[in-house]
Parts: C-alpha cells; sequence; structure tokens
C-alpha cells in the first residue's frame, strides 16, 4: 500500500485553521486508504478542511469521493462569546461565521475540487434522503451530545460491513475535555454492530461488523 505521508503539504496544512493533531490526522489517512477501495467516504464537521486534507488526499490517491457534510455557520462552542470563536471567520456582511469560503480555498490549494464534495447543509439535512453506502464516516462536528448523538444516529446505518466509524475528541476524563463524543463512542460499541481498534489519541476508531 502506498503511503501518502511525503503527498500531504504540510505548509498548507500549517495554515489551515482547525484543532486537529497530526498525529490524528495522519490515522485519518491510513485508514481512508483501506476505506476508499470499498467506497465513498464521509465527514461531519469540515470547518476549514484540515481533516478534509488527510482524508480527502487519500481518496484521490485511489480515485475515490470524500463528501464534507458542514453548515459552515460554525458549531455551538465557535459563536461569539464561546470559548472557541474565532472572529476572524466572521463575514462582515452577514455578521455571523462562515468558514465556506476558507474551506473552499483550502481544497482548491490541496487539489481537491474533483475528490471532494461539499454538502453545506446541516448533518441531519444531508442524511435525510441518503442511499449511497458508505466505507467510512467521522464524526467531527457539533460537540453538544444531541449533535453528537444525532450525527451517529443517522449515518452510522450507512457504512458498509468492514467499514469505518472514526470519532473525533474522545475524553474520559471531564477535566480533559467534553464527555459527548465519548458518550456516542460507547453507544457504537454497546450496539454490537462495531469492533474497536487502537485508538490514536482523541480518534476512537471502530470497524462495521
Amino acid at each position: 500500500m502506498t503511503s501518502l505521508k511525503t503527498t500531504i503539504d504540510a505548509n498548507l496544512l500549517a495554515n489551515v485553521k482547525g484543532f486537529l493533531d497530526h498525529e490524528e490526522g495522519m490515522a485519518l489517512n491510513a485508514i481512508a486508504l483501506k476505506a476508499a477501495r470499498m467506497g465513498a467516504c464521509l465527514e461531519i464537521g469540515s470547518y476549514c478542511g484540515k481533516s478534509t486534507i488527510y482524508l480527502g488526499t487519500a481518496c484521490r490517491e485511489l480515485n475515490g469521493i470524500l463528501f464534507s457534510v458542514d453548515h459552515h455557520r460554525g458549531s455551538e462552542e465557535q459563536q461569539p462569546g464561546e470559548e472557541y470563536f474565532d472572529p476572524s471567520l466572521v463575514d462582515p456582511r452577514a455578521l455571523e461565521i462562515n468558514t465556506l469560503p476558507f474551506f473552499r480555498q483550502t481544497i482548491d490549494a490541496a487539489g481537491l475540487s474533483e475528490t471532494v464534495v461539499p454538502l453545506v447543509t446541516a448533518s441531519k439535512t444531508a442524511a435525510q434522503a441518503w442511499q449511497t453506502p458508505l466505507s467510512l464516516v467521522f464524526i467531527d462536528g457539533g460537540h453538544s451530545f444531541e449533535a453528537a448523538s444525532t450525527d451517529y444516529a443517522v449515518w452510522s446505518p450507512h457504512i458498509l460491513p468492514g467499514g469505518y466509524l472514526l470519532i473525533h475528541d474522545i475524553f474520559e476524563d471531564p477535566k480533559e475535555g467534553g464527555q459527548a463524543p465519548y458518550r456516542v463512542y460507547q453507544l457504537a460499541l454497546s450496539s454490537g454492530r462495531f469492533d474497536p481498534l487502537p485508538r490514536v489519541k482523541t480518534l476512537g476508531i471502530l470497524q462495521r461488523l
């Protein structure tokens, strides 16, 4: 299997806003290299496109497709007054968060415009009429339990046998981070439909039975 480590632009990654650790990103890349051989991949919560680079580069290597779902208006913790608010992402005309221009700039700079299919809407809305089987689902959208559990509920049924469910920002200790992704990870484990694989930092990795 060809390694993509040398094909990911480190300078581009360094200049894309986002919260994904590089080791976690390379794990996404490695898993997507396996998954994209089976079918399309999908990420929830693309933000400015950092995770999209890791996943999309692997999909491009195999002539695959990455669907990227995000309404691009920022999650709960990215709104004004919240911990992860970034004023540089505010659209001066609409006076609200708009990460779509930054996301499109990223996928163009990474050469992924023919690989990544942006779905600019809420995750639940995109899933309503979804019929395409998926080899990989990466959940990294809203971090409230309602948002994360909804993402799991509406997208996990579309994962092919042998495919992967990836959940970011898993913290067992509440002092280290929010608990919603960890609770959703536990839900997936208790469903009996997934086997856990070794985690990479805060990235939970499960494989569909």
